[in-house]
């Protein structure tokens, strides 16, 4: 299922209410969303779920609004104000210049209010007990930086710049650091008023369900049987009923050639498992029927 994550929901309460819907336990996510953020939620459903560690998701598009001229300790509008500079003198040409340093392949230094693990601690822990955390930069890339619109304009007596725009990454870019090292970019500050995330892979916001509220009595959402989901993200390989049997068991597959992982079903369309290149033939990456 493709979920249109509200704003202020977490994507573990997304889960939740998935479970609910659908009156089963075994539903997971991939691809965590911010609670402030909005947008496109991958979840599993039953068997879908082991699936959802083998999709390509590491390509992802966002569309944001970037607050110049003040900055937060979350480098997002739900942190406290840590800097106020106010807007910078910014034309066209010194923006697209900030713009292009974070553009490709990039060292980018997380925000501090993340997941990541500090000595076995959670970054973010660490930040709300007071302490001061550096977080070592990662490379990421950013395939696509583009400003769609700009508003002047001021926020509590300080002057600052809204920049709408849209971000194509690859998986692990924070797009609150973006904003934080434009603003730094442009000798001021920088944070995250809004995001929303349109594409995960090959799952776009086009295709995406809107969540009941809790307590309303409604059709559970579709959700896209798994053969469908294989088919769309791997290549296909249909196998007669000897392989398929094969298959089923987890066995190689000697004379068959793939290459790269590749979705394998019998002739009915039943998806039965991925399988991937090996020195002796296909092998099982993971088999989803027995």
């Amino acid at each position: 299922m493709v979920v249109d994550k509200a704003a202020g929901l977490t994507s573990h309460g997304v889960v939740g209410r998935v479970r609910r819907l659908l009156g089963t336990r075994k539903v997971g996510h991939a691809g965590t969303l911010d609670p402030m953020a909005t947008g496109v939620l991958v979840v599993g459903v039953e068997r879908a779920t082991r699936l959802l560690g083998h999709l390509t998701l590491t390509d992802k598009t966002y569309e944001a609004t970037i607050r110049l001229g003040v900055g937060t300790v979350t480098d997002d509008a739900e942190g406290d104000v840590v800097a106020t500079p106010g807007a910078p003198e910014l034309d066209t040409i010194r923006l697209e210049v900030a713009l292009d340093a974070l553009r490709g392949p990039i060292l980018q230094v997380p925000t501090a209010v993340s997941a990541i693990k500090v000595d076995g601690v959670r970054s973010y822990a660490r930040v709300r007990a007071g302490e001061e955390v550096a977080l070592v930069p990662r490379p990421v890339t950013v395939h696509r930086f583009d400003v769609l619109a700009r508003r002047d304009a001021e926020a509590e007596g300080v002057a600052v710049i809204d920049l709408d725009v849209v971000v194509d990454c690859s998986s692990g870019t924070y797009i609150r650091a973006l904003a934080r090292d434009l603003g730094s970019a442009l000798g001021s500050a920088g944070h995250l008023t809004a995001l929303r995330r349109t594409r995960v892979g090959p799952f776009t916001l086009d295709e995406a369900v809107v969540l009941p509220e809790p307590g309303h009595d409604v059709t559970p959402p579709r959700v896209e049987p798994i053969a469908q989901v294989a088919a769309r993200s791997f290549p296909v390989v249909v196998l007669d009923a000897d392989r398929s049997a094969d298959v089923r068991v987890g066995r190689r597959l000697p004379q068959l050639a793939l290459e790269g992982l590749t979705a394998l079903v019998d002739q009915d369309g039943t998806f039965l498992a991925l399988y991937r290149p090996g020195p002796d033939g296909a092998r099982p990456e993971a088999v989803f029927v027995g």
